[in-house]
């Protein structure tokens, strides 16, 4: 699938409206926010709702979920104005589009790991959200995995997770070719708390990438 003009970002794991507004600043495209209550990026459903009210127009907002029941989600989707899903778990296709909204696919790049038969699999998907394997945890590792083993013909947007930050997205980027990025503990001062300084160089770093 052929590369937008211009990488996408999205900034994960935010809890303050304050760091929403910087990333949105920075030129972030969309924000991710954590209804996963065993990670340190946890945000209620009212925190959420401070959040987003804090955004200006055009940001995209998505709700990350980990193996939750249909009725928490649907609790959610009913008090934060969400635009997409971001499925970490072992949900199915089916239970993903079950819920009327865009969804992205999180897939950790285990060994044996097929792009192609997941994209069939998630064909439903908007894009499949590729991160690094790490067992027990379902993402925010902070660490790399081989960018190499990403297909270049995978008929299916991908977005690149997994220890990213802003030394190294320029050379991620030229080198997997993903249609977005996604960061979180690369770009924070402390777990859950964001780095506007750090926001902004992340952001260079992509501009960097796409201009040459």
């Amino acid at each position: 699938m052929s590369r937008p003009q211009r990488t996408r970002v999205k900034i994960c794991g935010i809890t303050h409206p304050e760091d929403g507004i910087a990333a949105a600043s920075a030129g972030a495209d969309a924000i991710g926010l954590v209804f996963y209550a065993r990670s340190p990026r946890f945000v209620t459903a009212q925190q959420a709702r401070a959040i987003i009210a804090a955004l200006p127009p055009f940001v995209t907002t998505v709700g990350l979920f980990v193996n939750s029941g249909a009725a928490e989600i649907e609790e959610i989707l009913g008090n934060v104005p969400l635009d997409t899903l971001q499925f970490h778990g072992e949900e199915t296709s089916e239970f993903c589009a079950s819920f009327g909204r865009p969804y992205l696919k999180a897939l950790s790049m285990r060994d044996e790991i097929d792009l192609h038969r997941e994209a069939e699999r998630f064909a439903s998907a908007t894009a499949l959200l590729v991160d690094t394997f790490q067992a027990g945890l379902p993402g925010g590792t902070g660490v790399t995995f081989d960018w190499t083993r990403l297909p270049a013909d995978l008929d299916k947007p991908l977005i690149l997770a997994g220890g990213l930050n802003p030394d190294n997205v320029a050379q991620a980027i030229k080198q997997a070719h993903p249609y977005a990025v996604d960061v979180s503990s690369g770009v924070e001062a402390a777990k859950g708390i964001k780095d506007a300084g750090k926001i902004a160089a992340f952001m260079r770093g992509v501009v960097k990438a796409d201009v040459e």
